[in-house]
């Protein structure tokens, strides 16, 4: 419990400067936001009385707490360029980024197990190698460039969807769920290689341990070995993994929503940054950080509550 109250007041104080970082960089760097929305003809006067209106002219640090506190509260505050609340502008984007999130990562995980264990099975083998080849390709591959090739392959020579054309949530869950197939696995595929080429090391690993060689001492099979007793434990070290996955899945999300044309968080984050749309920047910024850092506390929890000799230090 202790190491609990500790990581969670880690969690707290790493928001906080989350916060303070993704507010601070916009005081500092040129432009004035009130010129994006008033125009470059805008007098001295509007200027001043826009900055009022929008509390721009108090000092920093007293804005400073008061966005935070107002965030808190669930008041995000107001877009200067959609003339909106920030809040309501990430209601109608998030959903769409946390379906393409929920997908990608059941595409990983339905693809790296079996295929980690399948790569762990056969690593010494000639299809083995090849597989192994292939896997660590895919690793660096991008996702964007994943993304065009997908769009340009099945989008445009195969015709199994029209590129650009968005079907939201709201008409059909259906027609949406089946355009998220193509940005998902673009996110998904390069993933996928990594959580493989951890689980097959891990399986490999495992496999020379003293329990194994007394598991098959006992006469069980090689798939009740792998399944009962190797898998189990090879596991363990891939829940970090994962953890990483999701937290990097929901960052990658934003460059893939461009190529597809998906209206979501990351789409939105980027048009804020050519308005100069502070509060929606800050908000989308801090959302994201703090998905990152909160997803790596619940894993580090799993972590500790699958591994006994974690909680027993």
């Amino acid at each position: 419990m202790k190491q609990i109250g500790k990581k969670t007041i880690t969690l707290i104080i790493t928001l906080l400067l989350i916060s303070f970082a993704a507010f601070l960089a916009f005081q500092v760097i040129p432009g004035d936001p009130s010129l994006s929305v008033l125009g470059m003809d805008a007098t001295e006067q509007q200027i001043a009385a826009y900055q009022k209106q929008m509390g721009l002219d108090r000092p920093m640090p007293v804005r400073y707490v008061s966005w935070v506190w107002d965030f808190v509260r669930g008041d995000l505050g107001d877009s200067y360029h959609y003339g909106t609340s920030v809040g309501g502008l990430l209601g109608d984007k998030l959903p769409v980024t946390l379906a393409l999130t929920a997908v990608s990562f059941l595409f990983i995980l339905g693809l790296s197990i079996p295929f980690g264990i399948l790569m762990a099975r056969f690593a010494d083998t000639r299809f083995g190698r090849l597989v192994n080849v292939v896997n660590q390709t895919l690793m660096s591959v991008p996702s964007f460039f994943l993304g065009v090739l997908l769009i340009l392959v099945f989008g445009l020579m195969l015709k199994w969807f029209t590129p650009g054309e968005y079907i939201s949530y709201r008409e059909s869950t259906t027609g949406f769920l089946l355009y998220l197939i193509a940005p998902a696995a673009a996110i998904a595929i390069p993933k996928t290689a990594m959580v493989i080429k951890f689980l097959r090391s891990s399986v490999l690993e495992q496999r020379k341990k003293d329990y194994v060689r007394t598991a098959y001492s006992k006469g069980n099979t090689d798939n009740r070995v792998l399944f009962i007793h190797v898998l189990k434990n090879s596991c363990i070290p891939v829940i970090t993994i994962l953890g990483m996955i999701i937290a990097d899945t929901m960052a990658g999300s934003i460059v893939v929503e461009q190529v597809f044309n998906l209206p979501g968080v990351g789409r939105l984050l980027v048009s804020s940054i050519g308005y100069r749309d502070y509060p929606v920047v800050q908000a989308i910024i801090v959302y994201i950080a703090s998905a990152v850092v909160i997803v790596n506390f619940i894993v580090d929890m799993l972590y500790r509550l699958a591994d006994p000799r974690i909680r027993e230090e």
